[in-house]
């Protein structure tokens, strides 16, 4: 995994609490060798950074997409080993987006928690406005009026975004052209895998050979589609930006 320019300054305890997990698991992941060692610091203490809670968040969603930790392993080992904890936090929100939306609620003090910063009302109001969350009102009991109901794929990437030097309508303008040809790629991925896949099996399901066939490819299919999506869309982006900012 690639070292990002910011240094490691979590202790096993807060990146626990940013990630939403306990320590044992994140000690059990560690085990697996799921997650890299942390850097050891002063007094032996071990200290974590932005590309171990990006990949603590992937472990996460494979996990509830269903994949058993034998499948995490080797969906992790495909990934390139230079990849930032951007590039992790794309994985996961791409993987994320395979599942029904869920939202989760939580306190204005636990949304900062997860945040890991501090959130003004500007920054609620930002992140609210590129669907990370709504205002729940009372989600956090009856003694937090200022509630929040949030989408916990988006979040982490919405709290990168406050501090981008981009104008706010720039990055509604980009979400939605992500979110249109997404969707579309969506579409086409699901029809092909319809015409050419699901329709052919279901005359020959009688055959025990094509349900185990069809149970594994199923098992296995979101992950790596979501991975194909990630790479060629890096790879698509850099030569488009390598041509559009070229220097004559």
């Amino acid at each position: 995994m690639a070292t990002d320019t910011e240094e490691p300054t979590l202790t096993v305890d807060e990146l626990a609490a940013r990630a939403g997990v306990t320590v044992r698991t994140v000690r059990f992941y560690s085990t697996r060798g799921l997650l890299p060692p942390p850097a050891i610091g002063p007094r032996r203490v071990g200290h974590y950074g932005p590309g171990h809670l990006s990949r603590l968040a992937l472990i996460e969603e494979l996990q509830h997409q269903g994949m058993t930790l034998a499948a995490i392993e080797r969906y992790l080992e495909q990934l390139p080993e230079d990849l930032s904890a951007h590039d992790l936090a794309v994985h996961r929100a791409l993987v994320a987006s395979w599942v029904p939306d869920s939202a989760e609620e939580a306190s204005h003090s636990d949304l900062e928690r997860r945040a890991g910063r501090s959130l003004s009302e500007e920054d609620i109001d930002r992140l609210s406005a590129m669907g990370v969350l709504e205002r729940a009102g009372g989600a956090g009991g009856e003694d937090d009026p200022d509630g929040y109901r949030l989408d916990p794929g988006l979040l982490r990437l919405g709290v990168q975004l406050l501090d981008v030097p981009i104008a706010h309508e720039t990055i509604l303008a980009a979400r939605t052209v992500l979110l249109e040809h997404t969707r579309s790629a969506a579409h086409e991925l699901t029809r092909l895998f319809r015409d050419e896949v699901w329709n052919p099996y279901r005359e020959r399901e009688s055959d025990p050979e094509q349900v185990a066939a069809m149970k594994s490819l199923s098992a296995h299919m979101q992950p790596m589609v979501v991975q194909a999506l990630v790479t060629a869309f890096q790879r698509s982006l850099k030569e488009e930006l390598r041509a559009a900012f070229a220097t004559e």
